[in-house]
């Protein structure tokens, strides 16, 4: 088993910033990607980041790509969620979440089906 604690959520105006951590523990063997997720009221469950462990390869969705910034620290076993320029909309409940063993294809990093294991979530929200 594999256990994943957010931490770092908040409230924050428009245009500010907050990072994202998640402790990742447990049976982390064969934990090949790391990836965030992002949930808001009435909306699908939408991959925002995911990295690669082995060699910290990174995929974005369209919506945050250059605002927001994943990373790891093998060592420690965290990964975080750097988000600059944060808008109204990037208001949700974040998930961390880890896909133990397999590789994904490049085009479905962000489909939430194939992550194994999940955080409970941390709020995020922005005020205009």
């Amino acid at each position: 088993q594999v256990q994943l604690a957010e931490s770092g959520g908040g409230s924050v105006q428009s245009g500010g910033s907050l990072r994202l951590s998640c402790a990742v523990s447990g049976s982390t063997y064969g934990v090949n990607y790391r990836a965030w997720f992002r949930q808001a009221p009435g909306k699908e469950r939408e991959g925002i980041a995911s990295i690669i462990t082995d060699n910290s390869n990174t995929y974005y969705a369209d919506s945050v790509k250059g605002r927001f910034t994943i990373s790891q620290d093998t060592v420690k076993g965290t990964v975080y969620l750097q988000m600059d320029s944060l808008k109204p909309e990037d208001t949700a409940m974040y998930y961390c979440a880890v896909k133990r063993f397999g590789w994904l294809a490049s085009n479905n990093w962000n489909s939430p089906n194939l992550y194994n294991y999940w955080g409970r979530g941390t709020q995020v929200t922005v005020s205009s």
